[in-house]
């Protein structure tokens, strides 16, 4: 079984670069099925599980995936063999269930499995459903799929989402691009991940405005064809060396890392005494000086991000006094809290908030990821223990880090996976 050892006391110092994002990579190429003509080609995909799930996914519909280790993505989507997805794909991860739009609206059918993925509380597809419907299809929910159908065109229409929901305003705005006439999507969510998204769609023929908005308005085209498109930076995978640096009292220049994407973030760690500092090319993070505790809560972008509340969490967990994290958008977003207990961590679970006293040290133990960013936060709180940290359930990190064990040991982190050939950590400690 792959895990990753940790010794922790290094400083990280030195510049790391932020590889594409995941969360955009994915709906993108579930659009690609949009495309009758041509070919997609992404540009700046990082290799990850995730994605490598959802070209297995579209593969088996019938399209034609080709995957380079240097981060291209290339798809031809010309020929549908079929409009249904398998389980056993599906299952594996949630946004697979965004081939529903594409096919809907390519097709006029779909049946898709209900998804799974990271199990960090209840994430319905109502209102997916309730876009789908709006735009003029019937849908239905048996024996664990979800199928939808319409006779001819979607029918452009409003659709107000009763919470913003990413996945819903991705699948919603996918659809609507080849409904007849103009779909406004209100209190849509406005991720960047959403702009780059309606960017493709845009350099496919489509007509979005608004993406980045709380409301979208889509005019709907005949047709779409495959474009080239460059992913913006994963702003995740940025904050977590963000906050890797802060734990470990760094230097870091996380190049690529865009400011105002990570505005919420960049705001806590100066509040925590961080200093972070905005560059033409990236984020500068120095962390020289004892640390402050803060107050943090989660919300929908551009409030402060659910996939950093973890990794925050753990830096938490290191400053003298009591801070307070709250998850108010996933109820299981606290299964990290067990495993950091185990490392020496005094954390107390009220309700939707976290209560997190900080203590002078960690200690090493053998501990597990039960989702993707819980993965990143037992890492990071690995930098900084005294002794030996082994982290189990990796492959839920390979799911969202490109290479994160070997990004953090070029900022100077003493870690390896058990399926690298390196030295023990004894032999590696010689070189402190």
């Amino acid at each position: 079984m792959t895990t990753i050892k940790i010794r922790g006391g290094q400083r990280l110092v030195g510049s790391v670069q932020v590889s594409g994002a995941k969360n955009a990579v994915l709906p993108i190429i579930a659009a690609s099925l949009l495309a009758e003509k041509g070919i997609t080609i992404i540009e700046g995909a990082p290799y990850l599980t995730d994605i490598e799930n959802l070209a297995h996914v579209v593969r088996s519909l019938g399209v034609k995936v080709e995957m380079s280790p240097a981060g291209r993505v290339q798809i031809i989507a010309e020929n549908l063999a079929t409009t249904e997805a398998p389980y056993e794909l599906v299952r594996k991860m949630r946004a697979s269930f965004w081939v529903a739009g594409p096919l809907l609206a390519r097709t006029g059918h779909f049946r898709v499995p209900l998804p799974g993925g990271c199990n960090i509380g209840e994430r319905p597809v109502d209102q997916h459903i309730k876009g789908f419907e709006a735009l003029g299809a019937e849908v239905s929910i048996e024996h664990g799929y979800v199928e939808g159908h319409v006779n001819g065109r979607l029918k452009g229409t409003t659709v107000y989402l009763d919470i913003v929901s990413v996945g819903a305003t991705i699948n919603t705005m996918m659809a609507a691009t080849l409904a007849e006439g103009q779909t406004i999507i209100e209190n849509a969510a406005k991720e960047p991940e959403i702009v780059d998204l309606a960017n493709y769609l845009n350099a496919m023929g489509a007509s979005v405005r608004g993406a980045g908005t709380d409301v979208i308005r889509i005019e709907g085209v005949e047709s779409l064809h495959g474009a080239t498109h460059t992913v913006i930076p994963d702003r995740i995978e940025a904050g977590t060396f963000m906050v890797a640096a802060a734990i470990t009292g760094g230097n870091v220049f996380v190049e690529g890392a865009i400011y105002n994407h990570l505005s919420s973030l960049c705001a806590k760690l100066r509040e925590a005494g961080v200093d972070v500092e905005d560059d033409i090319s990236g984020i500068r993070v120095r962390a020289d000086k004892p640390l402050k505790p803060i107050d943090v809560k989660t919300l929908p972008y551009p409030g402060f991000p659910t996939d950093l509340q973890a990794p925050v969490l753990a830096l938490m967990s290191r400053v003298n006094g009591v801070s307070i994290i709250t998850e108010t958008l996933y109820e299981n977003r606290f299964m990290h809290v067990s495993e950091l207990r185990r490392m020496g961590a005094e954390v107390k679970i009220e309700g939707r908030s976290a209560i997190v006293e900080g203590v002078p040290k960690l200690t090493g133990a053998s501990v597990t990821a039960t989702d993707l960013r819980a993965g990143a936060a037992l890492v990071l709180a690995g930098l900084v223990a005294e002794g030996e940290t082994i982290v189990n359930g990796i492959e839920h990190i390979d799911r969202g880090y490109n290479d994160l064990v070997g990004k953090l040991r070029t900022l100077g982190a003493h870690i390896f996976r058990t399926d690298d050939y390196v030295p023990p950590l004894k032999l590696v400690s010689s070189q402190s």
